[in-house]
């Protein structure tokens, strides 16, 4: 049987209302819906999570962050269990525009236990910010991987998901995303890596996805070449018709 692919959907800070959020949603589920062959994750800003908590067919939804207080004094954080009550499966920790704002591997790392504490799935984010000539960065997505997990237990590392996405590939000023070729070939690092942390049956159980300029023409091409099983979609999941042709194209891929 095949195993579907994973299309998380990361809305960042949009839509600006909550009736847009409700239209866009609904085109989402009715794309979601068809694409039998690909599991979808919505994350919307997290006003927006316990309206969306009864999702559709083939639909989950996720938050963009948690903090890694479980309660207290703590304002404007939102806790794992605060998500989970809110009907949240999946969390992303880690995103590049987090880690811009100051989030650490050890953040990141006490992040994903409290996450995980409460049996969400989590959607880890690393990348480089740059693709040097001499593969320096090999060695930076090495330590944020190993500083991201440091202290996570074995035993709950079936409910991690680790997002590739190259930070010059993210975003409207992005000249190019990465190429299949490329993103294959940190696909095998990363597992490689994360044989030596939890051994290599259970590292090739571990879902890879892409993120970085995905868009309509290039995600069967990631899919199919890049050796991931899903996708990190930003920008082109705001617009329903453009992230459900994405959808299709997942559905329409063999994942092996």
């Amino acid at each position: 049987m095949m195993k579907k692919f994973l299309i998380v959907a990361n809305w960042k800070m949009s839509p600006e209302t909550p009736a847009r959020a409700k239209a866009l949603f609904s085109g989402i589920k009715k794309a979601a819906a068809r694409a039998k062959n690909a599991q979808t994750v919505v994350c919307p800003p997290a006003l927006y999570l316990s309206s969306m908590a009864t999702a559709g067919k083939n639909v989950a939804v996720g938050a963009q962050d948690v903090s890694y207080e479980s309660d207290g004094t703590h304002t404007g954080e939102i806790s794992a269990r605060m998500l989970k009550a809110a009907g949240a499966k999946y969390v992303i920790i880690g995103h590049s525009e987090r880690r811009a704002r100051g989030e650490t591997n050890g953040i990141v790392a006490k992040e994903i236990g409290a996450a995980l504490k409460e049996k969400l799935i989590v959607i880890l984010c690393i990348g480089e910010r740059e693709r040097d000539t001499h593969g320096e960065y090999f060695s930076f997505i090495e330590s944020q991987l190993r500083e991201s997990l440091a202290g996570i237990a074995k035993k709950d590392m079936g409910r991690l998901v680790i997002a590739y996405e190259p930070v010059w590939a993210i975003g409207e000023k992005a000249k190019e995303a990465d190429t299949p070729e490329g993103t294959f070939e940190i696909s095998l690092f990363i597992r490689k890596i994360l044989a030596t942390i939890i051994g290599k049956e259970k590292a090739f159980a571990v879902q890879i996805l892409y993120g970085g300029s995905v868009n309509p023409n290039n995600a069967a091409v990631f899919l199919k070449r890049g050796g991931v099983q899903g996708l990190l979609v930003g920008r082109a999941s705001l617009d329903a018709r453009t992230f459900g042709e994405i959808l299709k194209s997942a559905s329409m891929t063999k994942n092996i």
